[in-house]
């Protein structure tokens, strides 16, 4: 089985309301069934394929997202998952609000909404999948290349 049928993912929360922690585990139940696409959420980012984030970066927890990002292996996908992840949504202008993800790490996929709709997160999990596939794609050419 190919990767892009079975994503492994991580989920790092960076102090959301949980809305969006919410609606990313409502994903995973059975009325959406993000298992028929191989989708399995772990719980070690050493063993994850994409990495997915809620909530707004701040000075108390940069550290832990930079530590968990370093972790999984590359390639990697990020999805910012929520207003927040992508901009600092309500919380950006908050005196510790750093802002969204990307002010630290680089983000692949944005998914919109405050908070947004579980079909909204499996279409970035999907997308991201394809990502996936093509930055493993180009490491192997690049290895290729060196040899």
């Amino acid at each position: 089985m190919s990767i892009k049928n079975s994503p492994w993912i991580v989920h790092v929360n960076c102090n959301s309301c949980n809305g969006c922690d919410i609606e990313f585990l409502a994903s995973l139940t059975p009325l959406y069934d993000a298992e028929r696409f191989g989708v399995l959420n772990i719980g070690t980012p050493k063993q994850a394929d994409i990495m997915i984030v809620t909530g707004s970066v701040n000075n108390k927890n940069k550290a832990v997202l930079l530590n968990i990002y370093e972790q999984i292996p590359s390639p990697k996908v990020v999805i910012a998952v929520g207003a927040c992840a992508s901009t600092g949504g309500i919380f950006h202008s908050c005196y510790n609000v750093i802002g969204g993800i990307d002010k630290l790490i680089p983000v692949d996929i944005y998914v919109p909404g405050c908070c947004p709709k579980p079909e909204a997160i499996l279409d970035g999990i999907i997308s991201g999948t394809a990502i996936l596939e093509e930055k493993r794609r180009n490491n192997v050419v690049k290895q290729l290349n060196f040899n």
